[in-house]
């Protein structure tokens, strides 16, 4: 009998472990017959610790993505991970690909378990999504974390060039989206800063393509690639609200993917409600390469009185 054993089967089952083991269980909340969303959350919800959401980025679940984090976060919040949409444990049969859809349905799902107040942190695509629901539910979202997400990327500023390396949002999206071993070691060229670049380049195609296999998985890749390009679509800074909410932006200084400008753009946009903060030694993926910097910058914002 073939073995089913596979190195990210193996990586995951260490990620459920180590979340079980930092108190948090995972549910599906049905938010109605057409969608469902799977969340981890805290086993215990403890009324003293304030609520705060974790909203993951493009790439894979919300396990991978938030593991290192989540376990330095868990002893001071009540923590809500969902998997967003068309990711992971969640789905819909709904044709909705925006931002706007997945706030709406975050709600939704928060709703369902008695959540009315908490903070919230968007990664990259997260960032959108967590940036959308701070201004559509305000009364509901205390203190906001943006974490390397262009919000205030305009249409033109990939058509035009000069800002991202890569300036053609099909092409953009294949690689936010790979499909192919290839792609996926593009990807990982823009995402990483050195050594985890140096360390990136050296992993064999057979982990790279197991990884594209059983994590990033081949489902729903046309509907991401749609996801990504409905952020583009019509975006002009005059018409992206502002905040009321205290606002942290934290960018990695070598972000390739959205580069530091864009969140140097933010700030200017949000005035005194926005707040930079740039992680020095890091990229886009500073979650995974400098996850202890990162939980510090949360912690103090998030506990500060």
């Amino acid at each position: 009998m073939a073995s089913s054993f596979t190195f990210s089967g193996a990586i995951e089952k260490t990620y459920k472990s180590g979340f079980k083991k930092s108190g948090l269980q995972s549910v599906i909340i049905d938010v109605n017959d057409e969608t469902k969303v799977h969340f981890w959350v805290s086993r215990t919800r403890v009324e003293s610790k304030p609520n705060l959401l974790l909203i993951h980025g493009l790439g894979p679940s919300a396990i991978w993505q938030w593991y290192k984090v989540a376990r330095r976060l868990s002893p001071h919040f009540n923590l809500f991970i969902p998997d967003l949409v068309i990711f992971g444990g969640s789905s819909t049969s709904r044709p909705e690909r925006t931002d706007v859809f997945q706030a709406q349905t975050l709600m939704q799902a928060l709703d369902n378990q008695s959540v009315t107040r908490f903070s919230l942190v968007g990664l990259s695509y997260g960032g959108f999504v967590g940036y959308r629901m701070a201004a559509m539910f305000g009364k509901a979202v205390e203190r906001v974390v943006i974490c390397c997400a262009a919000v205030c990327m305009e249409e033109n500023d990939m058509r035009d060039g000069g800002v991202f390396k890569v300036s053609d949002i099909d092409e953009a999206s294949k690689i936010l989206v790979p499909e192919s071993v290839e792609k996926l070691r593009e990807l990982m060229g823009f995402i990483f800063y050195k050594p985890f670049l140096a360390l990136a380049k050296l992993v064999p195609t057979s982990v790279l393509h197991d990884f594209i296999e059983h994590v990033l998985t081949r489902d729903n890749m046309e509907e991401k690639r749609e996801m990504i390009k409905n952020l583009l679509k019509d975006r002009i800074i005059s018409e992206i609200p502002k905040l009321t909410q205290e606002t942290l932006i934290i960018w990695g200084k070598h972000d390739q993917v959205f580069p530091l400008e864009m969140g140097k753009r933010l700030e200017m946009h949000l005035g005194d409600k926005g707040q930079l903060d740039v992680i020095k030694r890091a990229g886009h993926v500073f979650n995974v390469e400098r996850p202890g910097k990162f939980a510090k910058h949360l912690k103090y914002f998030l506990l500060q009185n």
